[in-house]
């Protein structure tokens, strides 16, 4: 659609591809790890970083479905360097174990991609009692990445190079409960809207990297941290409402972006010279946007920090 080539500061818009915003980018010193790597926007963010020489690593719930995408990606890329290893963002205990096995593997930590997520879903608890969205977009993500830190941190002194961590939110943030984080309500069945509990969890992510972002500026740690919008995209995260699927499905090529489009900003963020420095924005379009006044709460993100911090730690 002509309205999505509208080009921002960066130069770069809606309808950029990832390949296009990553031209002429070599990643071949770089080690990357990709949630929920093996279908939509982590499946082709995946495949271009491969593309760039970046040794991915893909995080994902299914081995099989990885294994597969990675013989699929090496038939068109014999040089690709992907790993796969299991990781259930709705499982604390799945979340520790990859993050373990990782970080004793050796490997460096230049780029941490949070893309996995579940959207709208029916009212369901986490293997660990906490309500779906809210435990796999945001607190999984919460808890892989501040277990993952140290390496990252040491991948920083080691290879003298900026470490970043990129963050899938959406425009959905807008639309989260009245008050952002039901903190009292996470788990209240009664009150529960599908589409607000995603819009919750997608405010989580913003506040997430704002925080986290501000953590490290403050140990003058060389690590950024951004979270983006990835445009409006049809992928199997509609999967839980067969209707609108269906129909986004036949209009969708009209209106919304494809997935090499809608991968385009958190390639960019991740590899982009552009956002060298750049921390605690949020990114729409491979360009800087405007969240919601709720996401750029500080007080509020703080408390979301203490609060997923009292959900993680160890009883």
């Amino acid at each position: 659609m002509w309205f999505l080539g509208w080009k921002g500061q960066s130069g770069f818009s809606a309808s950029s591809t990832a390949e296009q915003v990553t031209q002429g980018i070599d990643g071949t010193a770089l080690t990357a790890i990709v949630t929920g790597a093996t279908s939509g926007l982590g499946l082709e963010t995946t495949r271009v970083l491969a593309l760039r020489s970046v040794h991915v690593v893909m995080a994902v719930r299914s081995v099989d479905s990885g294994k597969n995408v990675k013989e699929t990606i090496l038939k068109e890329i014999p040089s690709a360097k992907i790993d796969v290893m299991e990781l259930d963002l709705s499982s604390m205990a799945s979340v520790r174990k990859f993050a373990a096995d990782f970080n004793s593997s050796g490997l460096p930590l230049n780029i941490l991609i949070n893309n996995a997520g579940v959207m709208a879903t029916p009212f369901t608890l986490s293997q660990d009692n906490i309500e779906l969205q809210f435990a796999t977009n945001h607190l999984g993500h919460f808890l892989l990445t501040n277990l993952l830190l140290e390496t990252m941190k040491k991948t920083v002194r080691e290879c003298n190079q900026e470490g970043r961590i990129v963050i899938l939110s959406s425009e959905a943030h807008r639309f989260a409960y009245h008050e952002g984080i039901q903190f009292d309500k996470i788990n209240d069945e009664s009150g529960y809207s599908s589409y607000f509990a995603y819009g919750q969890s997608k405010l989580a992510n913003i506040l997430h990297a704002n925080e986290l972002a501000r953590h490290l500026k403050e140990e003058g740690v060389e690590i950024t941290v951004n979270s983006l919008h990835p445009g409006s995209i049809v992928t199997n995260i509609l999967r839980y409402h067969d209707y609108i699927n269906a129909v986004a499905n036949m209009v969708g090529k009209y209106f919304l972006k494809n997935v090499q489009q809608g991968a385009a900003t958190q390639c960019y963020v991740a590899l982009h010279p552009q956002v060298k420095g750049i921390s605690g924005e949020y990114f729409m379009d491979s360009n800087k946007g405007t969240p919601a006044s709720l996401a750029k709460d500080s007080e509020l993100a703080k408390k979301l920090w203490e609060f997923s911090l009292s959900l993680t730690n160890p009883k």
